[in-house]
């Protein structure tokens, strides 16, 4: 598939992080949700997860970043309902890391 233009790509994070699931939408309140074009280390890493999961915070750190990789997802989808697929279930993924959902629960859940 060729690649979305960062402005559509930005739109599909946005949509995806307002459909989040209830039981994630509070940990927005200390996570930056930022599109990257890729991960220099890990080119074909889709998204990551940075910081202090909330189950584990004592209220002195920082905001957690979640980074979503834009040229990785496009060239692993086929077309464009795959790409929204994929970034939906990229950005529920890496959130619910900031919630302290490992990835054995998150493959449990279908999120995998």
């Amino acid at each position: 598939m060729e690649v979305v233009a960062k402005y559509k790509f930005d739109r599909m994070v946005a949509d995806a992080l307002d459909a989040l699931p209830d039981e994630l939408q509070h940990v927005l309140d200390n996570v930056v949700v930022q599109v990257v074009d890729r991960n220099e280390l890990e080119p074909t890493l889709l998204g990551l997860y940075e910081g202090v999961p909330h189950t584990e915070r004592t209220g002195h750190e920082g905001p957690d970043v979640v980074s979503i990789y834009r040229l990785a997802l496009c060239e692993m989808c086929d077309d464009l309902e795959d790409l929204e697929d994929e970034v939906h279930v990229t950005v529920i993924h890496e959130v619910a890391h900031a919630a302290g959902i490992d990835d054995d629960r998150l493959h449990e859940l279908g999120w995998g």
